[in-house]
């Protein structure tokens, strides 16, 4: 081998020249030993590809975990991932890919219970009787019983009818008898095959109706059917753990609040109800107030209905002896001064209830005096709204001098109620330097 004249002379260790000669050049310049992947993410890759067919998840560690949890397809089987990828970001995506609106923070900040809460809503409120395989439910409760919550049902659908025929008579009328069908009952989702099995269910918020029916709307389709009356009735008192109940805008009278209320008589667990928006009278008032000698309620809403003077005055008794009712919402009813002074003088005796809502009634001057001597006396109340109630000059008059000796009232409502601009300004200043003072 000739030699460079460059080199010419000069002295060439032999090992020197062999790493010369043995130089490297790398083809992509910019390779660099840091982009080489680490062998256990590599693994870890592998059971992201290959979990449907053998899942590994709790032998990994929880930086492990998180990593597989970005990975995984939000598409996986829920009955493969629902009780093996715990609470984290796999949940997360699972909800921000399905819906548009994802506040966790009222699910108790669980992106997993979210997911499963609002998949058996959506699963309910599409569910179609007799079309529809109750299996569909029944399959997914070993898979959501103990992240479900609270369900808050939007809609309730009707069976499909079928289409009936258009008879004619020889002249082309329309049959007689074409319309014999229409009083068919309309049942809808049965929840006795549902709430007993949903065994940390603590809310409940229902609504018999259909969003968005469009041109085939018929009033059948906002009300609640005596067979579901019965069956509700028989799964609420089946779910032991169920706190909170709403039924509302469900046209339910007095014969279904006589059925639902027997059925939770005896429940150990009820502390909100709500039958908002209904058309209970008295005799459904009246079923209310024996629910509350019975129960542990604290909150009873029934804005809204048909409820009058006897029915305010069967309530009045109960509350005068209840020891756990915080909160009592008779807005828009038709409560005379004879339920309006019952349930006034009910407060005399009662201890704990702290919001009174009566606005919105046929109560006058008679029952605002009544309810100035409670006021005056009582300290258990905190919140009072009597608005669009006619109680006149002389009832604020009344109602001004017994807020001068109250400390605790910190929410006062009297608007369209035909005081004085006087007693309304201390009304209001009064309730002011309590709520001041309370801080």
């Amino acid at each position: 081998m000739s030699r460079s004249p460059y080199l010419q002379g000069a002295t060439i260790n032999p090992a020197e020249d062999f790493r010369r000669m043995r130089r490297i050049v790398a083809e992509d310049l910019d390779w660099t030993l840091v982009i080489v992947p680490c062998l256990s993410k590599l693994c870890l890759q592998s059971f992201i590809r290959n979990f449907e067919e053998k899942p590994i998840f709790e032998e990994l560690s929880p930086t492990q975990r998180d990593f597989v949890q970005e990975g995984l397809s939000t598409s996986l089987p829920l009955n493969l991932t629902a009780n093996l990828i715990s609470d984290g970001v796999f949940w997360k995506r699972c909800c921000e890919e399905r819906w548009d609106l994802c506040d966790v923070s009222h699910y108790g900040h669980s992106w997993k219970r979210m997911f499963f809460e609002r998949h058996m809503e959506n699963i309910i409120e599409l569910f179609i009787p007799y079309s529809t395989e109750e299996k569909t439910v029944l399959e997914m409760v070993p898979l959501c019983k103990n992240y479900v919550k609270r369900l808050n049902i939007s809609q309730l659908l009707p069976p499909i009818r079928e289409p009936e025929g258009e008879e004619e008579d020889e002249l082309g009328l329309d049959s007689p008898y074409q319309n014999e069908n229409e009083g068919q009952s309309m049942d809808h989702f049965n929840f006795k095959i549902l709430l007993s099995k949903l065994t940390n269910l603590e809310e409940l918020h229902l609504v018999y109706k259909v969003n968005q029916c469009g041109m085939n709307f018929e009033w059948q389709m906002f009300e609640m059917t005596d067979k579901d009356c019965k069956s509700l009735a028989s799964a609420l008192k089946s779910c032991k753990t169920l706190k909170i109940l709403r039924l509302h805008e469900s046209h339910i009278e007095d014969k279904k609040c006589l059925l639902l209320v027997k059925h939770l008589l005896d429940h150990p667990s009820l502390r909100e109800l709500d039958f908002s928006h209904n058309l209970i009278g008295d005799k459904g008032a009246r079923a209310v107030a024996k629910l509350l000698n019975k129960s542990q309620l604290e909150t009873l809403n029934l804005y809204d209905n048909d409820i009058r003077d006897h029915g305010a005055k069967a309530l009045a008794h109960a509350l005068a002896k209840n020891p756990t009712l915080q909160s009592l919402n008779l807005r828009l009813n038709r409560v005379g001064d004879e339920g309006g002074q019952a349930i006034a003088n009910a407060l005399l005796n009662n201890k704990t209830l702290s919001h009174l809502h009566l606005g919105a009634n046929k109560v006058t001057e008679p029952t605002v005096i009544t309810l100035a001597k409670v006021i005056a006396q009582n300290n258990t109340l905190k919140s009072i709204n009597i608005s669009c109630n006619c109680l006149g000059e002389d009832g604020g008059k009344a109602l001004e001098e017994a807020m001068s000796y109250n400390t605790s009232i910190t929410e006062c409502d009297v608007c369209l109620t035909g005081m004085g601009e006087q007693s309304v300004s201390f009304i209001n200043q009064a309730v002011w330097t309590n709520k001041k003072n309370a801080i």
